[in-house]
């Protein structure tokens, strides 16, 4: 996320400070003169460097105007070095900015590719390989019927292959789920974070789920926001099932309104009572590094916060976006 510093001066307010130095340049020589003309000050230092002649100290004014000049000549250089080295640094910052911007929206791009692909290979699962299995499903079934009295054996066959089947099922709608959320288009995203909860809460009945979301959740979120923050609560959910022996885990989802330099935000914040970041595996994995990328996508942050004593904390910030 980025943030506002002080705002840099304008162009008059710069020329404006340097006709004021300017200024202030000439009051200081114009009352040096003035003062060496009071004190008489040439004809005083040549009436104390006339006993020492032998040390040449009558030419020490124009030394010291050599070396004024000398010093002029040298801050000339020095300023124009350093002109030079901000407009490099300027030009390099632009080319920084294009080219993060240019980075965003290749990975915008790759995140977008992505989930084409899993939603492509969740209908292919569930169109393909889901009737293949309600077939085979369906055979054996009818085969179990039909062996009932005269083969023993072969209906015992035909109960293991029915459960066989149901498990290979119950393994493609878990897939399925995962590549594509439930109800994500058709329902919204806070639906599909309700079951996506619901499903972990399944999986993990020792563990206490809190999720609490703000109303109107989809308003101001165009597709891949809506995403990012369902993968981001998703695979928190994960993190804390393989690394983090939580008891409880809370969820929360608010509206950060919009102040000075920056926009409104949806703010995520996952926060377990685990074994913290010191003896996770996941602190700095895979997980923690494919969230923050898919943050940095959308333009929003992540952070991530150890409570030392234990406790875990995921935040992130996602700008709203208005769906064109």
């Amino acid at each position: 996320m980025l943030t506002t510093g002080e705002a840099s001066p304008s162009k008059s307010s710069r020329w404006f400070a340097a006709r004021r130095d300017f200024a202030v340049v000439l009051f200081v020589t114009a009352a040096a003169a003035v003062l060496s003309v009071r004190l008489n000050f040439s004809e005083a230092l040549l009436s104390w460097a006339r006993p020492h002649e032998r040390l040449q100290l009558d030419e020490l004014p124009g030394v010291l105007l050599v070396l004024a000049v000398c010093l002029i000549w040298f801050s000339l250089r020095r300023y124009l070095e350093a002109r030079r080295e901000i407009v490099h640094r300027r030009r390099a910052e632009t080319h920084l900015a294009a080219a993060v911007r240019e980075n965003r929206r290749l990975a915008q791009q790759y995140l977008q590719i992505q989930e084409s692909e899993r939603r492509a290979l969740a209908r292919d699962l569930h169109d393909e390989l889901g009737q293949y299995l309600n077939a085979v499903k369906i055979d054996a079934v009818s085969m179990r019927d039909r062996l009932a009295s005269p083969d023993p054996v072969g209906h015992d066959i035909a109960c293991q292959m029915i459960r066989n089947i149901n498990h290979v099922q119950n393994a493609v709608m878990g897939l399925i789920r995962q590549l594509r959320p439930v109800g994500l288009d058709d329902l919204g995203l806070a639906a599909a974070l309700e079951h996506c909860v619901d499903e972990w809460r399944r999986r993990l009945p020792q563990t206490s789920i809190g999720l609490t979301m703000m109303e109107h959740l989809d308003e101001g979120l165009d597709e891949m926001r809506r995403l990012a923050i369902y993968r981001l609560v998703q695979e928190a959910l994960t993190n804390v099932a393989r690394h983090s022996d939580a008891t409880q885990v809370e969820i929360g989802i608010t509206r950060a309104d919009a102040q000075l330099g920056c926009a409104s935000q949806i703010v995520v914040c996952v926060e377990d009572n685990g074994v913290g970041c010191a003896t996770r595996h996941s602190a700095t994995g895979l997980g923690l590094i494919g969230m923050r990328e898919r943050m940095e996508a959308v333009g929003g942050s992540l952070l991530v916060n150890n409570a030392g004593r234990g406790g875990f904390t995921l935040r992130a910030q996602v700008p709203i976006k208005a769906t064109p």
